[in-house]
């Protein structure tokens, strides 16, 4: 499942890209499919260690091109182990929630892109947010959690000020609201409830599927309920 549109982002071959809090890779192994020489950064080791068992059976696969360079790098956001203007282009999905000091973090992706880059941040959207802060602390509350609900306006904000330019911003997985209210309202962990695997089994049977019918239905429900907004912005050129 895929936050971010590749086909906006214009990634080419041979360009390179850092996902940065890449968790469990879903970004990256696109990035890689297409030829894009990726580093998958994030501060959790284990996580990172099967991303890299990942690329490597995707080599070996044959889904990675040859002469792609795909690897892993744990670090800390807030004081990236990069040079400045370093990469073609910087993803950060659904990541900076989850920083005290994201102004930090915002410093640093536009420290490592360079002139020119591309930069895609995506957070989760203030409404259903709001409703999952609202149905649960657990939701929030925890170590590792989300410490701040963004409104679109003040992250596109704190980007444009650390000099990056807006270029465009969607919303996306709308269908993938419900679920999380569903879950805030029997409990987070609640895995067996019949709402929770039910709704889990659409939303598996969408993305393996994904017929035109449930296609549509989010396209037209993620300006009003997307679960997560993402903002594409250009480092200017000097």
């Amino acid at each position: 499942m895929l936050t971010m549109n590749f086909d906006r982002l214009g990634f080419r071959a041979g360009q390179t890209v850092v996902d940065i809090g890449a968790g469990a890779g879903r970004h990256s192994f696109e990035l890689a499919r297409r030829g894009v020489d990726v580093v998958a950064f994030d501060q959790n080791k284990e996580e990172l260690d099967t991303v890299a068992d990942m690329f490597t059976a995707m080599r070996e696969a044959g889904e990675i091109p040859v002469g792609t360079d795909a690897e892993v790098v744990s670090g800390d956001a807030l004081a990236l182990p990069f040079p400045d203007r370093h990469f073609d282009g910087v993803i950060v999905s659904e990541m900076l929630e989850h920083i005290p000091s994201d102004a930090d973090a915002i410093s640093e992706i536009a420290r490592v892109v360079k002139p020119g880059g591309t930069v895609a941040v995506s957070v989760p959207r203030w409404l259903p947010e709001r409703v999952c802060w609202a149905l649960s602390d657990q939701y929030h509350a925890n170590e590792g959690g989300h410490v701040r609900i963004y409104r679109a306006n003040e992250l596109a904000a704190s980007l444009t000020a650390a000099g990056l330019v807006e270029t465009h911003r969607h919303h996306a997985h709308a269908l993938h609201a419900p679920y999380w209210w569903i879950k805030c309202a029997v409990g987070v962990n609640e895995e067996n409830n019949v709402l929770v695997r039910k709704y889990h089994s659409f939303l598996v049977w969408d993305m393996m599927k994904a017929p035109k019918v449930s296609r549509t239905l989010e396209r037209v429900l993620n300006p009003v309920i997307g679960k997560s907004v993402v903002i594409y912005l250009r480092k200017p050129t000097e």
